[in-house]
């Protein structure tokens, strides 16, 4: 086992193990730490805790030291020039003319590297705007072209559900989502419906799949045939409801046909499996998946 610290250093990012030096390290402080970007601030969100030494990517660097006031304002003062930054770059890109949209710059602690976060619809030569951005901040400056999701995980705002977005307040990974979890899940496959703010499909289709993917598999199909195990009657499944475990079923009682609802338990039918692949007669998942697929995100995985 391992002694480490747990350490982000932004909201909602990924977690990075440090060794803790001997410090009585808490959670909730600031530390400085040397990464591959050079000197960081970090804010520690795992005290001192022991771990499986194979969990660890060697090799384990430890902490510098723990923050101290100077730091912080030097962290805060570092904030302040980011701002500047952003401002200055906004100019240079517009007097070069380049089709791109800035969304986010970053110093590292030491002052030594300044990064600048930008999306763009496809490749763009910058090497004369970095020329441009060196003259001005005499030092390292690197530009990295990122993807709508983790724009909108860096930007942030309010989801449709009226809360703030998953991915900028503790998601720190973004999972692979599917048209598929839709369509297990009952909802409308709608793009306007189904997508985030980002435009691509929402991160919390994959929260409660594992839980549809059980429930589904207990129930039938729709167009199935089951026997209703009490009345001794057959019959053709109209719809299911996943949550409740119950199904409408079309039966034929005395030469008319009827619409009853039973609990799965009452139902003998013939199990399946619910993962198979879908079918391509349904038209609203064929136009969605041609218009994922027009953009390369057929499946979105960062």
């Amino acid at each position: 086992m391992v002694s480490v610290v747990g350490v982000r250093f932004r909201r909602a990012g990924k977690i990075y193990f440090f060794g803790p030096a001997g410090l009585d390290i808490k959670r909730g402080q600031h530390v400085i730490v040397e990464t591959a970007r050079g000197i960081e601030y970090g804010d520690v969100v795992a005290g001192v805790r022991e771990v499986p030494e194979e969990s660890i990517i060697a090799p384990l660097k430890d902490v510098i030291r723990i923050a101290t006031p100077e730091d912080d304002k030097t962290e805060a003062e570092n904030r302040e020039k980011e701002k500047r930054a952003f401002e200055i770059c906004l100019e240079k890109i517009e007097k070069h003319g380049l089709e791109m949209k800035l969304i986010g710059a970053e110093y590292t602690f030491d002052n030594n590297k300044l990064l600048f976060y930008f999306t763009a619809d496809g490749r763009i030569d910058f090497r004369e705007l970095v020329k441009s951005l060196a003259a001005v901040f005499r030092t390292r400056i690197e530009l990295r072209q990122i993807g709508v999701r983790d724009e909108t995980k860096m930007v942030g705002g309010i989801s449709i559900c009226g809360r703030p977005l998953c991915c900028h307040t503790y998601l720190a990974d973004f999972a692979p989502v599917s048209i598929k979890m839709a369509k297990e899940q009952n909802l409308s496959l709608n793009p306007t419906k189904i997508s985030g703010v980002c435009g691509r499909l929402m991160c919390c289709l994959q929260n409660e799949q594992e839980t549809y993917e059980y429930l589904n598999s207990k129930l039938p199909n729709v167009g199935d045939q089951v026997e209703i195990r009490e009345e001794h009657l057959r019959g053709e499944v109209s719809s299911v409801s996943v949550l409740r475990q119950r199904v409408k079923v079309i039966v034929e009682v005395n030469d008319e046909k009827e619409i009853r609802e039973y609990p799965v338990e009452a139902l003998r039918f013939r199990k399946k499996k619910r993962y198979d692949k879908m079918s391509t007669e349904d038209t609203e998942l064929k136009k969605l998946e041609a218009l994922e697929q027009r953009e390369g995100k057929s499946k979105i995985d960062d």
